[in-house]
Formats: C-alpha cells, structure tokens, sequence
C-alpha cells in the first residue's frame, strides 16, 4: 500500500470515527431535548462573550438549535461596556452611586440608542444569519413592561446615616405583561428583548438586565433562567464550582460570606426569579463555548443551578 493510500485510509477512519462520536453527542442529548420540549428557556446574554465574534457566532447557532429542537427560547441582553464606550464618544461623563450609574436624561437616551439599536439588531442578525428567525423587542413594545424608578440607600460614613441615592433614570421591573413575548413564539420566532421600559409616569428607564430577565422569567414561568457571566458559577470557600444549590443553601452562602462581591447581587437576582416562578436558575460561564447547549442538553451542565 502506497503512503498517499494509507493516508487517505486514515483520514477516512477518523472522519468515520468522529461522525460516530457527533451522531452518539446527539443521541445523549435526545432525552434532554424532550424534557425542554416547548418549555421557555430564557438566556440573559451579556459581559465579555457578547464582544467576541466568534463566540457571538456560536451563541446564536446555539439559540438557534435550540428553538429548532422545540425550545422556546427568549434572549435578553445588556450592553455596558457598549453604553460606556458610547458615551466617552460623545464626551458624556458618568457618574456612580451605590455602584450603579446615575443615569441623568442625555445618558438614558444613548442607552436606548445602544441597547434597543445597535447591539438589539446585532444580536438578530447573527440570529438570523446562523438561520434562526429572530425579532428585536424592548420593553417598551406592546407595553410588554413598565418599570418605576428605582432608589437605593447608601450609609454615610461619618454620621452612619442612611440616604437615599438618586439615580435619575434608572428603572426596576414593577409589572410584566409578555402577550407580545407569546405571540412572536407562537410565530416561531425569538424574541431578543432589551431591557429599557417606559414609566407610568411616561419617562423612559434603564432596567438592570439581570433584574428585566428574571422578571420576563417569572412573567412566562419558565422552565429554565441561564446568566450568561465571566465566571464558571457560584464556587465554595475553596474555589471549587457548586453544581447545585436549594434557594435555602443559596441564601446561606451569602449569610455566610462565602458569597462575595459582584456575585451577591448576582445570586440575589436568582433568588428573586424563583420567587416569581421560574422553575431554576443556572449561572454559567458564556465565554465556554456552547456553554447554553452543554447546561441544557448534557448530563453534566455547565454552571451552578439553582431551584426552589
């Protein structure tokens, strides 16, 4: 046998070799599949895996497969490092209290620009592109949520009195009405949402997108709500990733400090989705690769779930 036909003979051993391990993939996935069968998956997209373009690929194609495979799923995202570069562009300075940005009328005007624009249209079309069918949405449409303003108090370091923090515009979900979520699904199509809603008052808000998500989850008692983050999950005192928690143990972690820093208002948003019905949460890394398909459609998962 010549080298070049021992060659070929290879290549088409390990060709048929990986087509058996793809065709097993998805037979594994198959029971997974038919547990989320017409079940609404919910999917906050945000941080660093939306800056990435083959990332932003491969998540669409994901989104994709799964309303494909019967999954109805609903994406919201953020967008503030976007926001951030935006404004430095158009020399608008930002200001922070309590951590979060004082959003004054000039500013929630390119958040909207930013979030229910550019990054909304480029989040449909890598939809789109990957074959999906995906439509743009904000609060704002069909009324879908009104927010009211949100406040928050911080302590004043020398008299140890507690103020109240204006934010400006700066919103927080008070009611959720997801008739125009259900009709775009029921044309199967994927509803991308971004999280700026009007007021009673007829003020426009910036909604945290964790909060606007959990929110949309509850609304539509989903089966599934997936935080896409830069972090594997919640991990223990020694660094190691916790596969799953009871809202009870969830709750402990923080009482206990294991719990830290950014992930507090992190964990904190979850247990307030389940508290509104959705069924469990999982926060995930979204800078793994198919992080949305290896959670949902594999044994193992991906982050750290949390239920009820």
């Amino acid at each position: 046998m010549s080298d070049d036909q021992h060659h070929d003979d290879q290549h088409r051993d390990d060709r048929e070799t990986e087509a058996i391990q793809r065709a097993r993939l998805i037979s594994a996935a198959l029971p997974y599949m038919l547990a989320y069968d017409h079940k609404v998956v919910v999917v906050k997209y945000g941080g660093h895996a939306m800056g990435d373009d083959e990332l932003s690929a491969a998540f669409a194609r994901d989104i994709t497969l799964l309303e494909t495979s019967g999954v109805r799923p609903v994406v919201v995202h953020g967008g503030g490092p976007q926001i951030g570069g935006m404004l430095d562009k158009l020399g608008i300075k930002s200001e922070f209290k309590a951590g979060m940005r004082v959003t004054d009328r000039r500013t929630v005007e390119v958040v909207e620009m930013v979030l229910a624009g550019a990054i909304n249209k480029e989040i449909v079309m890598a939809i789109n592109a990957a074959g999906g069918k995906a439509v743009g949405l904000s609060g704002k449409d069909g009324n879908m949520v009104f927010a009211t303003r949100a406040t928050r108090t911080v302590r004043d370091p020398d008299s140890r009195i507690e103020e109240v923090v204006d934010l400006g515009y700066v919103g927080e979900p008070a009611e959720v009405n997801p008739a125009v979520i259900d009709m775009v699904q029921s044309a199967e199509l994927i509803p991308v949402i971004a999280p700026v809603a009007p007021g009673r008052d007829g003020e426009t808000y910036n909604v945290n997108a964790d909060l606007f998500a959990g929110a949309i989850a509850g609304s539509l008692g989903a089966t599934r709500l997936l935080f896409l983050t830069d972090v594997p999950g919640v991990l223990d005192k020694s660094g190691k990733l916790i596969k799953e928690l009871s809202a009870a143990q969830a709750q402990a972690l923080i009482d206990d400090g294991t719990v830290l820093g950014g992930m507090i208002p992190k964990v904190e948003t979850c247990l307030k989705a389940i508290r509104q019905g959705v069924e469990g949460v999982v926060i995930l890394n979204g800078r793994t690769p198919h992080a949305v398909l290896l959670e949902l459609f594999t044994e193992h998962g991906a982050g750290t779930l949390i239920t009820p």
